[in-house]
């Protein structure tokens, strides 16, 4: 095996992750699903969406979903004040995932990545694709399509 191959061996068994901050709590989301970290200036509300849509905005001439994360994690609303979003998409429409702070990219082995813990809380475990364990704290990485697939699919029926 050359050094080449040790490199790049190495390199595809790691996952980054852009680190958001909900409730006090640490996830992180895969950074391939990741287009956007922005502020949105201004949420239009709209009339009889679930609970969890905070609204639509304008992205760059984009209409994009604002999905209020506090709400979706059943926890106390946010204080007034700016707010952050970290863009994604899924089944090709656009989603502002409106979150606490965003933290770093966090370079992880794929190897560290561990099963959602029985202990961990419901909430959080319906949308968790599992944990890492980090210097003392637990990051719950988000699985956007179950975060999204178990909001959207109960509203097509």
């Amino acid at each position: 095996m050359t050094t080449q191959d040790v490199l790049s061996t190495a390199a595809d068994d790691t996952v980054q992750y852009v680190t958001v901050v909900i409730g006090g709590q640490l996830f992180g989301l895969p950074i391939s699903q990741v287009h956007d970290v922005f502020m949105p200036e201004t949420v239009t509300r709209v009339p009889l969406a679930a609970r969890e849509v905070a609204g639509v905005l304008n992205l760059r001439g984009r209409i994009v979903t604002a999905i209020d994360m506090r709400k979706r994690l059943h926890l106390e609303p946010r204080e007034m004040g700016q707010m952050m979003a970290v863009g994604i998409e899924h089944k090709g429409e656009s989603y502002g995932l409106v979150i606490d702070s965003v933290g770093e990219v966090l370079t992880l082995s794929a190897d560290t990545r561990e099963a959602n813990p029985s202990n961990l809380d419901k909430r959080w475990a319906e949308i968790a694709g599992g944990v890492h364990r980090l210097e003392g704290k637990l990051m719950v990485i988000l699985d956007v399509e179950r975060l999204l697939g178990s909001m959207i699919e109960p509203m097509a029926a």
